[in-house]
């Protein structure tokens, strides 16, 4: 889940590499709420293969995030403040950016989580209630009411009464212990179990029920058929591989926690081995044996409800899984309103936005960030309305913030090369970070600008200008701190420290000792 710059956590080596694992065990969950999209457009072995490249990636981008972390244990706040660290001689602007983008996307994981938990209640046990705009984008005629923006039914309303309900939990300190973490990642494999593994088990899986979709050069069926280009291909793919990565490159965190691992250096290589691993192993055995096993048209619909019902043939035992899918789902979501309001608090802390928000109230937990943070999500529910289209808003700065941390880890490696680095990466992975920044920034460029073409259009213009628009707000919201609150000239430029000072000195030497 997201992580976050938070007083209470400064260097407690208290964690071990099973702890930064567990942290990963979320990832799933909105593989689940996209995977639909994906194999609508893409087929079943497209979302194997593509989701298998995009958990790929990762493993090389957390790598080199791993030794970021242990160069600033001082600032355990993500990778944003990493891509900061680096950019900051050449263009201080990228903190502010970069900081917003990765709050935004862990944010929405409030709305995101509960728009498909309602989704899934409703299928389960509401049937005749309307799902609105829920479902594939649709806006007319589907919901009680309609915002202009989505048609809100049952499954909003859910998900609105849920935020609320993880709000009002958090605002008055009720910290999830890491015990809960435990017990969402639990919960949730018992359903991924039957998703990957029950269609081998009891015969149901069959590899003609997967298809190649539009990569194979057709879309559509039966009388509406229709040819795709070479071009729209490769177009789709890199759209797809972007939308992604909000999901699969969500393993960030483990590396994160590097300062706070006993052992930082062999503790932080086996949080991320194993996280990576588990996604990797998760974000293609998952589509291969649901699709496989259910049909893409089932997949397709997000019919889980159905596919657990053909899976397990009992209706008793699919209304067990939808609670724990559900309850894990919740759990999940009571972490993201902790720490994104966490991160919001960082933010203000580090002087990147209003001072405001660097505020505790008298439970002493950010009780203005997290205000801020549900009256965000809702507006995403109320005026998005469906998944996708939440995903894609948020995964425009999601995406950048980890093109600057990329091209970060370059700049520091050339900028810094004697500030002393308890995880050293061997030189080979200096050209390995160009060519996954050049990955990126293709990503970028297709995903932001033909992210509509994905999901039968279920995203577009509105959702790139809610994208966009974090983006400017934060730069606007970093100029008043300075200008207005501070009093200060904002300054493009910044000349770091090519060493250490004491204090951090001290720091990492102190994450570089493991505790026993």
């Amino acid at each position: 889940m997201a992580s976050a710059v938070v007083e209470e956590r400064q260097l407690l080596k208290k964690l071990r590499w099973y702890d930064g694992f567990v942290i990963s065990l979320a990832t799933p969950g909105f593989l689940l709420g996209s995977l639909g999209y994906s194999v609508g457009d893409i087929g079943g072995w497209g979302s194997v293969l593509l989701w298998g490249i995009s958990a790929a990636l990762a493993f090389f981008i957390m790598t080199l995030y791993s030794e970021m972390a242990a160069m600033f244990p001082d600032k355990p706040g993500g990778f944003p403040l990493y891509a900061h660290e680096g950019w900051r001689k050449y263009f201080t602007l990228v903190g502010p950016i970069v900081a917003f983008g990765y709050w935004l996307a862990w944010s929405v994981v409030l709305a995101f989580l509960g728009v498909f938990s309602g989704q899934i209640i409703t299928a389960a046990w509401f049937e005749g209630e309307p799902f609105g705009s829920a479902f594939f984008g649709s806006s007319e005629g589907e919901g009680y009411f309609s915002t202009g923006g989505a048609a809100i039914g049952l499954p909003h309303l859910i998900a609105i009464g849920l935020i609320l309900a993880v709000w009002l939990f958090n605002i008055r300190g009720v910290r999830v212990a890491v015990g809960f973490g435990y017990l969402a990642g639990a919960l949730l494999m018992i359903p991924l179990f039957v998703f990957m593994f029950l269609p081998f088990l009891n015969g149901d899986f069959s590899s003609s029920n997967l298809t190649w979709g539009q990569l194979d050069g057709t879309g559509g069926a039966g009388d509406e058929t229709f040819s795709v280009s070479t071009w729209e291909v490769i177009r789709l793919s890199l759209v797809w591989l972007w939308i992604m990565a909000w999901s699969s490159w969500g393993v960030d965190t483990c590396a994160t926690f590097a300062p706070e691992y006993k052992d930082t250096v062999n503790d932080t290589k086996l949080a991320l081995r194993s996280a990576c691993i588990f996604t990797i192993a998760v974000y293609t055995l998952l589509p291969l044996g649901l699709v496989g096993g259910v049909g893409e048209e089932t997949v397709a619909a997000f019919d889980y409800v159905g596919a657990l019902e053909v899976l397990t043939g009992s209706t008793a035992l699919t209304n067990f899984f939808v609670i724990v899918i559900v309850a894990s789902f919740v759990i999940s979501m009571n972490t993201a309103t902790a720490d994104g309001s966490r991160a919001l608090y960082g933010i203000a802390r580090d002087d990147m936005t209003i001072k405001e928000l660097f505020h505790l109230n008298r439970w002493h937990v950010p009780g203005r960030a997290m205000t801020l943070d549900m009256l965000v999500n809702i507006a995403f529910v109320l005026f998005v309305g469906n998944i996708f289209g939440i995903l894609a808003a948020s995964n425009i700065g999601y995406v950048l913030a980890h093109f600057f941390a990329i091209t970060g880890f370059i700049l520091l490696r050339k900028d810094r090369p004697d500030w002393p680095r308890p995880i050293k990466l061997s030189p080979i992975w200096v050209p390995i970070a160009w060519v996954l920044a050049a990955v990126t920034f293709v990503l970028i460029i297709f995903g932001v600008g033909w992210f509509q073409t994905a999901a039968g259009g279920y995203g577009g213009t509105t959702e790139k200008l809610i994208g966009l628009g974090v983006l400017v707000i934060a730069v606007l919201l970093f100029l008043y701190r300075r200008i207005v609150q501070d009093g200060v000239r904002p300054q493009m430029r910044e000349e770091p420290n090519p060493v250490p000072d004491a204090r951090q000195a001290a720091l990492i030497a102190e994450a570089a000792r493991p505790v026993v």
